[in-house]
C-alpha cells in the first residue's frame, strides 16, 4: 500500500520535458524547429505523397535504390537536395554513402571490434561523451543508452584505424548518425565516410595535425577572396582567417552548434554529392551576412561568424543560395596549388603515420 500511495504523488506526466520533433529539448522561446506547430491537412498531404514517391524510389529494404539511381541520376539529386523524409531518412543515408554495402561485406566485425578489443583512446572517449548533443534527450542520462552506443562506436572506430584513433569532433559525427540508424550501422557509415566509400576518404580530417581541413582551410579562404571580395578584403584588414570560425563546419559537417533542422539537410546532400555542399553552405551563409559582417571590428565579427542570425539560417532560404554557387573545378584547382605547396596530402599522412610517436 505504501508504494501505491508514493506513486500517485508521483507527478503528472505532463512535466515531463519539453522536446522539439527530433528529441531536443525546447527553449523557452518561439524558435522554430523545422516545421511550423500545426500542420495544414493539404501540407500533411504533400508530405505523405513525398514519402510514397521516395519508398517507391528506394524500394522494400532498398532494393531498386542502385537501379533507380543509374535510371535517374538528376531525379535523385533533385529530390535529395530538397530534404529527405524523415522517417527514411536512417536507410537513405546508408544507401547512398555505400555504408550497407560495407556492413553486409563485414558480418560479425564490429561486435569483434566492442567487445574483443581495447583502444588507447578510451579515457578521451568517456571524457567526451557528455559534451555531445547535451541538450539531446538521448544522450543526456550519464552512461544511458545514448552515452553507452556513442562511447561503443568511437571506441570501435578507435581499434578500427589506430591511426586516426578518436579526435575529438568525431562524436558529432557518430551522434546525428545514431540518432537515425543502430550502432552497427553508425560504425559501418563513419567508415564509409572516413575511408572513402563513395566520396573521397575524410580520414585525413582527424588525423594528427589534421592535414585535410588545413587543406580545406586555405581553399574556403580562396573562395571567400574570389566570391566575395569585399569581405575577403574587410577580413584581411581585421586579421580573421578561416580557421577561426570555419574549421567545425568542416569537422563535424556543420552538426556542431547549427540548427539541427539545418544539420539534416546539409547531411542529405553532403551523403550523396560530397564535401563541396560544406564550402557551398559557408559561402552562402557569408554572402546572406555579408553586409552585416563588412562593417564589424575584429570582436564584433568573431561572434558574428560564430552565431549567424536565425534568418540566415532557414534551409528553404540558404540551401537554394548554396545550391546556385559553383565551386567544384574551382576547389580542384585550389586542392593543386596546396599540394604544390604542401606536398600531397597522401605523402604528408605516410609521413606523419611513419613518425614514431
Amino acid at each position: 500500500m505504501e508504494k501505491k500511495r508514493v506513486d500517485e504523488q508521483e507527478p503528472p506526466p505532463a512535466s515531463l520535458p519539453k522536446v522539439d520533433r527530433f528529441g531536443f529539448l525546447k527553449q523557452e522561446t518561439n524558435s522554430p524547429d523545422g516545421l511550423a506547430k500545426s500542420r495544414s491537412a493539404a501540407e500533411y498531404e504533400r508530405e505523405e505523397n513525398r514519402i510514397k514517391k521516395w519508398r517507391k524510389m528506394i524500394g522494400v529494404g532498398g532494393s531498386d535504390w542502385k537501379h533507380y539511381v543509374r535510371r535517374k541520376p538528376h531525379v535523385v539529386k533533385r529530390r535529395i537536395r530538397k530534404g529527405i523524409p524523415d522517417c527514411l531518412r536512417g536507410l537513405v543515408w546508408q544507401l547512398i554513402s555505400g555504408s550497407r554495402d560495407l556492413l553486409l561485406m563485414n558480418p560479425g566485425v564490429y561486435e569483434q571490434l566492442v567487445i574483443y578489443e581495447t583502444s588507447a583512446s578510451e579515457l578521451d572517449i568517456i571524457r567526451d561523451i557528455s559534451r555531445t548533443f547535451p541538450s539531446h534527450v538521448f544522450f543526456q542520462q550519464r552512461h544511458g543508452p545514448g552515452q553507452r552506443s556513442l562511447y561503443n562506436v568511437l571506441k570501435a572506430y578507435s581499434v578500427y584505424d589506430r591511426d586516426v584513433g578518436y579526435v575529438q569532433g568525431m562524436g558529432f559525427v557518430a551522434g546525428l548518425l545514431l540518432l537515425y540508424m543502430s550502432e552497427e550501422d553508425a560504425f559501418w557509415l563513419l567508415v564509409a565516410l572516413l575511408k572513402g566509400a563513395v566520396h573521397a576518404p575524410m580520414e585525413g580530417m582527424y588525423l594528427v595535425g589534421l592535414p585535410l581541413v588545413q587543406q580545406y582551410l586555405f581553399q574556403l579562404d580562396q573562395l571567400v577572396r574570389e566570391h566575395l571580395p569585399k569581405l575577403g578584403e574587410h577580413f584581411t584588414q581585421e586579421m580573421i582567417n578561416p580557421s577561426m570560425y570555419a574549421s567545425q563546419w568542416f569537422i563535424t559537417v556543420f552538426s556542431y552548434s547549427f540548427p539541427f533542422h539545418l544539420a539534416l539537410r546539409i547531411w542529405d546532400v553532403f551523403l550523396f554529392e560530397g564535401v563541396k555542399i560544406v564550402f557551398k553552405v559557408g559561402l552562402a551563409l557569408l554572402k546572406f551576412c555579408h553586409d552585416d559582417l563588412v562593417k564589424l571590428p575584429f570582436e564584433k565579427l568573431i561572434h558574428a561568424l560564430r552565431n549567424f542570425p536565425e534568418d540566415a539560417m532557414n534551409p528553404d532560404i540558404l540551401l537554394p543560395m548554396a545550391y546556385s554557387i559553383e565551386v567544384s573545378k574551382r576547389l580542384e584547382e585550389l586542392k593543386d596549388e596546396y599540394e604544390k605547396q604542401h606536398g600531397k596530402l597522401s605523402e604528408r599522412v605516410k609521413q606523419r603515420l611513419q613518425q614514431p610517436s
